[in-house]
């Protein structure tokens, strides 16, 4: 039995990753979450550089991406996730509070596995994280040795 893996959380808006780490806690998850504030983080997380060069072999079992983000964005992350031989199956969710058309198409054309547009009420946010967190870090698993 492998370890529980993590959840990583990819978003710039410190009220916003407060309240989704709060939502995923409440949800009784057993993963760990990592938070890290943009994608130059996440693509360093995933790939074991910098600060998280010691980090362990597991990949997470899910990761929550925001879109709009300083030094490098959601779409461009979730691009080099899907090019990347290790990482193409990684299950991600973009939570993002964008409604833009464009935002939507290129993230399923880039192969999102959801899309969840940020409510504004707080009782919704929560909700709507919980349940992600319990479908994709509980019920969904990744289909292991293909490639």
């Amino acid at each position: 039995m492998s370890a529980i893996r993590t959840i990583l959380l990819v978003e710039d808006s410190p009220a916003d990753a407060e309240m989704a780490i709060d939502a995923l806690r409440e949800a009784n998850l057993a993963n760990p979450i990592v938070h890290v504030e943009d994608g130059v983080e996440a693509i360093e997380y995933l790939e074991r550089k910098g600060r998280f060069a010691g980090r362990g072999d597991e990949d997470p079992a899910v990761m929550l991406l925001d879109i709009k983000m300083p030094r490098m964005d959601g779409l461009e992350v979730l691009r080099r996730i899907r090019a990347h031989d290790r990482l193409r199956r990684l299950p991600v969710v973009i939570l993002s509070s964008s409604r833009e058309e464009s935002d939507l198409a290129r993230s399923w054309d880039l192969g999102v596995n959801a899309y969840v547009v940020k409510p504004v009420d707080v009782d919704q946010f929560f909700a709507a994280v919980k349940t992600l967190g319990k479908f994709w870090a509980v019920i969904n698993t990744t289909a292991e040795g293909e490639g």
